[in-house]
C-alpha cells in the first residue's frame, strides 16, 4: 500500500536537500518513513539480488535493519519521477564518530581492530563510517554515484570530518577465488603503518596470497567491485587482513579515506554537468542558489 501522506513526495526539493540535478534528490532522511523506505532499498538488493540471509524479522518486514539504524545518518538519493513507495533508488548510512561514541561504537569494529586510528593526530580525529551502500538497479550509472557522493562531500565539509571509513565487500566467501583482487589490494594499497587497521585475530584472513611480482593488475582491477574501485579512485587505503561475512556472503576489507586524499581532479567531476541516466542536468547544490 502507498503512504498517503509521504514525505516522499514533497516537491519543491525538502530543507534537508544535499544536491539535486533533475528529478534526483540527495537529502538525509528526514524521518522513520524515509529510514523504513532505505531499509527496504537495502533488503532489495542485499537479500534478494544478492546472497545476504536475512533473520526472521527482517524477512517478515522484507527490510534490512540492525541496531545501529536508529543512531545514524541516512543519506537518501530519491527521484522525485517515480511513486512515493518506490522513490528512494540509492542510499549510503553515516555514522559520525561522535555519535558512535554514545552508540557503543562502529559497526566495522565487529570485523577490524580499530585501535591503530587512535594514533591519528588529536586535532583529526573527526571519524565518519560509511556502511549499507546500495543503488537500485536501474540507477547504477555514472551521474547517479555523482550525486551520491557529491551529497556525501558537502555531508562531510559540514561536520568539518577529517576521515572516512568503512567495510567494503567483494563477493563469495571462500578467499581463494578472490586471491588475486585481495593480493592486489594488499600490494598497492596498504595504509601507513601506524594507522593500519587490521582485521580481528579470530576473524583475520590473509590478503596477500599471490606474490606482487605475479599479479595481473589489469584482471585484478577487472575483478573489483565498482565501489571499491571508486574509493581507490578517491585515494583509499586498506587495512590489512580481510573478514567473512557469514550473513551477508561476503568478504571484506577495510577503507580508510583521509579527507584530504581525495583528488581534485576526482572532485572536479562534482561541479559539472552530471548525466543522470539518459538525462542532462545541472547540478545543484543546496545553499548555493
Amino acid at each position: 500500500m502507498k503512504p498517503t501522506h509521504s514525505v516522499l513526495a514533497q516537491s519543491p526539493f525538502a530543507p534537508n536537500t544535499l544536491v539535486s540535478a533533475g528529478t534526483l534528490e540527495v537529502r538525509l532522511a528526514g524521518g522513520p518513513e524515509e529510514i523504513a523506505a532505505s531499509q527496504r532499498l537495502r533488503y532489495r538488493v542485499f537479500y534478494e539480488e544478492m546472497s545476504a540471509v536475512p533473520t526472521a524479522a527482517m524477512q517478515a518486514a522484507r527490510r534490512d535493519f540492525d541496531a545501529l539504524d536508529e543512531h545514524c545518518d541516512h543519506l537518501l538519493v530519491i527521484d522525485h519521477a517515480k511513486p512515493a513507495d518506490e522513490a528512494v533508488v540509492g542510499t549510503y548510512r553515516l555514522l559520525r564518530h561522535d555519535v558512535a561514541e554514545r552508540a557503543g561504537g562502529f559497526y566495522s569494529s565487529s570485523e577490524f581492530d580499530l585501535s591503530p586510528l587512535s594514533n591519528v593526530a588529536e586535532g583529526e580525529r573527526r571519524f565518519l563510517e560509511l556502511g549499507r551502500s546500495c543503488v537500485h538497479p536501474d540507477y547504477r550509472t555514472q551521474g547517479t554515484i555523482l550525486l551520491l557522493w557529491r551529497g556525501i562531500t558537502i555531508y562531510t565539509a559540514r561536520h568539518r570530518l577529517s576521515f572516512m571509513f568503512g567495510c567494503a565487500s567483494l563477493p563469495g566467501t571462500d578467499p581463494a577465488p578472490l586471491a588475486v583482487p585481495l593480493s592486489f589490494l594488499h600490494a598497492n594499497f596498504l595504509a601507513p603503518e601506524e594507522i593500519r587497521v587490521r582485521a580481528l585475530p579470530e576473524r583475520y584472513i590473509a590478503m596477500d596470497r599471490i606474490p606482487a611480482d605475479r599479479i595481473d593488475r589489469r584482471a585484478a582491477l577487472r575483478s573489483l567491485p565498482p565501489l571499491i574501485k571508486g574509493y581507490l579512485r578517491l585515494g583509499c587505503y586498506i587495512g590489512n587482513g580481510a573478514v567473512i561475512d557469514p550473513q551477508f556472503g561476503t568478504t571484506d576489507v577495510f577503507i580508510l579515506l583521509p579527507v584530504g586524499r581525495i583528488g581534485e581532479k576526482y572532485l572536479s567531476h562534482f561541479d559539472r554537468t552530471a548525466a543522470v541516466g539518459d538525462r542532462l542536468s545541472p547540478l545543484r547544490v543546496a545553499g548555493e542558489g
